[in-house]
């Protein structure tokens, strides 16, 4: 048995999923086998199309795969329940959207504060640290504005933000700073790091 320190923290074995369609069938992942280690930093490299964002719903389990395991932290998911997958990532994986999915009505502190308030942070505690997190972000001034009220750069550091909120064992990112200037890239990679 591996010790904790060299055992995975994502692992998949044999992962397949396929896409059907009105045209017909795709293909996107086909016998992946993956695995990613805490601390380590892996890049997804291709074209579009290519099932890049695919693997990454399927490691962080937003999709079954068709086929394969996928083991978070140690543990098999493949056959988890939606609420014990769901119960997962929130506890275990972080995610960066290539789009930042913020909740429109609320402001960037509460959209970065509510993943740790629903993992059982108090209010407090989970405000405390999203203002510390918007702050390293160049968001000190922007707490309490809505996402419509931030440019498209400042809604993808607020989702950067609510990512890392909960100290996440694994990160997922599908490019995560596609949409901001190399300053703001630079400070989000330091975050990251």
């Amino acid at each position: 048995m591996n010790s904790p320190a060299t055992s995975p923290i994502l692992a998949l074995r044999g992962v397949e999923r396929t896409y059907v369609t009105e045209a017909g069938s795709l293909s996107v992942l086909r016998g992946v086998d993956l695995d990613v280690y805490p601390g380590e930093v892996v890049g997804l490299i291709g074209p579009s199309g290519s099932g890049k964002s695919s693997l990454l719903h399927a490691a962080g389990l937003l999709e079954r795969p068709d086929a394969g395991l996928i083991a978070l932290d140690g543990r098999d998911c493949s056959k988890l329940s939606e609420r014990q997958r769901t119960q997962v990532r929130l506890t275990t994986v972080g995610f960066i959207y290539q789009f930042h999915h913020l909740l429109p009505e609320f402001s960037a502190m509460d959209n970065v504060a509510m993943p740790a308030m629903i993992a059982g942070r108090s209010k407090a505690e989970a405000r405390s640290s999203a203002t510390e997190m918007l702050t390293q972000l160049g968001l000190a001034q922007r707490l309490d504005h809505q996402p419509g009220q931030l440019s498209g750069g400042e809604q993808q550091r607020v989702a950067i933000a609510r990512a890392l909120a909960n100290s996440p064992k694994l990160l997922l990112a599908d490019e995560p700073t596609g949409n901001l200037d190399p300053a703001n890239s630079a400070a989000v990679f330091q975050a990251l790091y």
